[in-house]
C-alpha cells in the first residue's frame, strides 16, 4: 500500500465513477482499476460491489475511505509544512475557483500573480463548489475561490470582494431604459437559472422569491454564458453577477439593470483548510486578488 493508492480511493469515492476518477488521477482507467483490486488484495477485504455498473463500495470500503482522507490530509499538511520552511511564495499552489466566477476572475489577476509572484507555481481547476471543497477536504485543492455558503463555514474564509448582481433583460424588454429597479417590481415575474450545483442559483433564487418572483421551470441553464443568450433572445430575465458584465454594455442585445431595495449581492471568498501552515500564502493571494478587482468593481459601481 502507497499513499498513490489511497488518492486513488478518494477520487473513487469522490467521483463514482472509474474514468473520471483515473481522469482526475492522470491515470489510465485500468491502472486505477487494478490498483484498487491489488488494495483488495493487500488487504483481505472487498471495497466494492462489482455487480453492477455504478461504483458501490462496501461497508468496509466506506470506513477505509474514511481513514484514507485523513492520511491524505496529514501527507498534505506534511508536505505544506515542508514547504513553509522556504519562502512563502514558491512552489505549486493548486487552486479551485467557481465556474461563476473563474472565467470573468481570471483575466484581471492572472498578470498580477506573474508579477507579484513570480517563483508561485499556479494551477488552476474549475469546478463547482460541492467539488471544490470535496478536493479541499481531501487535500488535492490548497485553496479555493468560491462564493461564501453555508457549505463553506467549516473552512477558514478571507473574503475578497463583494460583487453586487444586476438585473439582466432583452434591450428590447419593457424595462431596458430603467436606470435602476425594485426589487419588489420582480413579484409575478419568472427568472431563469441555473441549473443544479451552482452556488450562484440558490443565491439569486433566494433574492427573487423574497421579492415574489418564481423561476421559469422550463429551463435550467449550464452557464451563464447560456443564460446570457436566453435573456438576449427575449426569453425571460435573470440576476447576473457585475464580473460577468463588465464590459458587455448593450452587447448581443442584453440590458444590465442595477437592483436596488435591498441590492442584490454575494462574497466571494478564498477558502482554505483549518491549521493549515500557509495560511500566510492564502493570505496574500487573498490580498492580492482583492487589489486586483477592487477599482475595477468600484469603477463600475459608479
Amino acid at each position: 500500500m502507497n499513499i498513490r493508492d489511497l488518492e486513488y480511493l478518494a477520487a473513487l469515492a469522490e467521483y463514482k465513477h472509474f474514468r473520471r476518477a483515473a481522469d482526475a488521477c492522470h491515470v489510465s482507467q485500468p491502472t486505477l482499476s487494478g490498483q484498487i483490486r491489488k488494495l483488495e488484495d493487500e488487504l483481505g477485504i472487498t471495497l466494492l460491489e462489482r455487480t453492477s455498473r455504478k461504483v458501490l463500495f462496501t461497508q468496509s470500503g466506506l470506513i477505509l475511505v474514511e481513514q484514507a482522507k485523513k492520511v491524505l490530509r496529514e501527507v498534505k499538511l506534511l508536505k505544506e509544512m515542508a514547504s513553509n520552511q522556504g519562502k512563502d511564495m514558491t512552489g505549486p499552489l493548486h487552486m479551485g475557483v467557481i465556474p461563476t466566477v473563474g472565467p470573468y476572475l481570471l483575466p484581471y489577476i492572472m498578470p498580477i500573480f506573474k508579477e507579484a509572484f513570480p517563483e508561485l507555481d499556479l494551477y488552476l481547476y474549475e469546478a463547482q463548489t460541492s467539488s471544490l471543497l470535496d478536493q479541499l477536504e481531501s487535500g488535492r485543492l490548497d485553496c479555493a475561490i468560491v462564493a461564501s455558503v453555508q457549505e463553506t463555514e467549516a473552512f477558514i474564509e478571507v473574503p475578497i470582494f463583494h460583487e453586487r448582481m444586476l438585473l439582466a433583460v432583452s434591450d428590447i424588454h419593457p424595462w431596458a431604459k430603467q436606470k435602476q429597479i425594485k426589487m419588489n417590481e420582480l413579484k409575478g415575474h419568472e427568472v431563469l437559472m441555473l441549473d443544479d450545483g451552482h452556488c450562484l442559483r440558490d443565491q439569486a433564487l433566494g433574492y427573487c422569491f423574497t421579492a415574489g418572483a418564481r423561476e421559469n421551470s422550463h429551463f435550467q441553464a449550464t452557464s451563464l454564458e447560456t443564460l446570457r443568450n436566453m435573456i438576449a433572445a427575449n426569453a425571460g430575465m435573470t440576476l447576473m453577477p457585475e464580473l460577468a458584465v463588465l464590459n458587455e454594455g448593450n452587447r448581443d442585445g442584453v440590458k444590465y439593470i442595477p437592483c436596488i431595495e435591498p441590492e442584490p449581492k454575494r462574497t466571494i471568498a478564498l477558502v482554505y483548510r483549518p491549521g493549515s501552515p500557509l495560511r500566510n500564502r492564502y493570505e496574500r493571494v487573498a490580498m492580492a486578488v482583492g487589489k486586483a478587482v477592487e477599482p475595477i468593481l468600484s469603477k463600475e459601481g459608479k
